[in-house]
């Protein structure tokens, strides 16, 4: 009778457990927002904005996130024939979770204010990993962003988006600090800290930076 008593009880805290949604992987599955584990390897060149959103398609799938339109955080300015494009109207309206949950910013406007919770602990990747700051070894702080503070393309004739993310050579492009530390005239800044040392991998290195870039779900 109490063999039967123990497994009658055990079998309605088994029935009990399975009821109840476990909510370990909802961060992971609600995940609106990442930054980049990995680079495309060809310093900015990128493939355009085209080319970076299928990154952040492809990065967000592997780690299980799916049915999601991606893209990445980037501007492109107004040369051969392409129009001028904003990093700010590429992203949806918000609010963006990163993959542990946390609301890194609730709209557009809030996500370029002062109030906006991007740090070197809440931009992490699509792993839920963090990305190696300012103190770290190697430095992988500078983010491939192209825009100003405000989050539109410069109105600067020169180069600001390594030829729209096609060079990984010549020319040069604006990046920020996921960790919201470092130099240049906006240090602390996760969009527009300053232009890199140029557009190749090693000259992405040079200056803290791995061509690495923002990801957004719209």
């Amino acid at each position: 009778m109490l063999t039967s008593r123990l497994s009658l009880a055990l079998l309605t805290v088994v029935a009990a457990s399975a009821a109840v949604p476990t909510n370990a992987e909802a961060p992971q599955a609600t995940m609106s927002f990442f930054l980049t584990s990995v680079g495309m390897g060809d310093g900015a060149k990128l493939g355009g904005l085209d080319g970076a959103d299928k990154h952040c398609s492809t990065l967000a799938e592997a780690a299980d996130v799916r049915g999601k339109t991606w893209h990445a955080y980037l501007t492109q300015q107004a040369l051969d024939g392409k129009s001028a494009v904003n990093a700010r109207d590429r992203i949806g309206k918000g609010p963006w979770m990163n993959a542990k949950g946390v609301v890194v910013a609730t709209s557009v406007a809030d996500l370029h204010s002062d109030n906006n919770k991007l740090s070197k602990e809440n931009s992490m990747t699509e792993k839920g990993a963090l990305v190696n700051g300012r103190g770290d070894t190697p430095n992988e702080h500078d983010i491939l962003t192209g825009a100003q503070l405000d989050g539109t393309v410069s109105s600067d004739t020169t180069d600001t988006t390594c030829h729209n993310w096609t060079s990984n050579g010549t020319g040069a492009a604006l990046v920020g600090h996921h960790d919201r530390q470092g130099g240049g005239a906006n240090p602390t800044s996760w969009s527009t800290a300053h232009p890199s040392r140029g557009c190749s991998q090693d000259n992405l290195k040079a200056s803290g930076g791995a061509g690495l870039f923002y990801c957004f779900a719209i």
